[in-house]
């Protein structure tokens, strides 16, 4: 029987998966195989016990410190959806060179780090968007607005950029 500890470790799991929008099988299919469904799921349900080497990757994989992962602890509690900073790049594609170069460059250097090559979409840290306003020349307010109306960001972008 699972201990309440990893009850509320595996309720973060899943909260941060779902936020990214993912199920099980698209973990599976975005890690290409490095971590199964049937594993996250036991991790989630706390049926299974997770090293810390394996929770480790896994914040990694999601894109989030460790911390947020834990129960109790410096993260906020209860874990809320937080707003998304997600790139459509089949929408960026779209977009004449002169006007969304830059981004475009700048996101094929993500997705060459991590590996991501999915094509779709591509989710940003803050971090990365005030790199790219300076690119730009802009506030991360005003490029937010800007790539908005580009279609390249959800409108929800503006809730984490007044976060910032």
């Amino acid at each position: 029987m699972p201990s309440e500890y990893a009850k509320a470790l595996g309720a973060r799991l899943r909260a941060i998966r779902t936020q990214q929008g993912l199920s099980l099988h698209g973990v599976e299919e975005k890690s290409r195989g490095r971590w199964k469904a049937v594993v996250v799921g036991s991790y989630e349900r706390g049926d299974r016990a997770v090293t810390v080497q394996k929770l480790a990757e896994l914040a990694d994989f999601y894109g989030v410190p460790v911390s947020e992962l834990l129960p109790g602890g410096a993260a906020p509690s209860p874990l809320g959806p937080t707003p998304k900073l997600v790139i459509d790049l089949e929408r960026l594609q779209q977009l004449p060179k002169d006007k969304a170069g830059p981004l475009a460059r700048y996101a094929a250097t993500i997705q060459s780090q991590r590996g991501d090559y999915n094509g779709k979409v591509l989710s940003i840290r803050q971090e990365d968007l005030r790199s790219l306003a300076v690119i730009y020349d802009k506030s991360p307010s005003e490029l937010t607005e800007e790539l908005i109306g580009w279609g390249v960001l959800d409108p929800e972008a503006r809730r984490a950029v007044e976060a910032f």
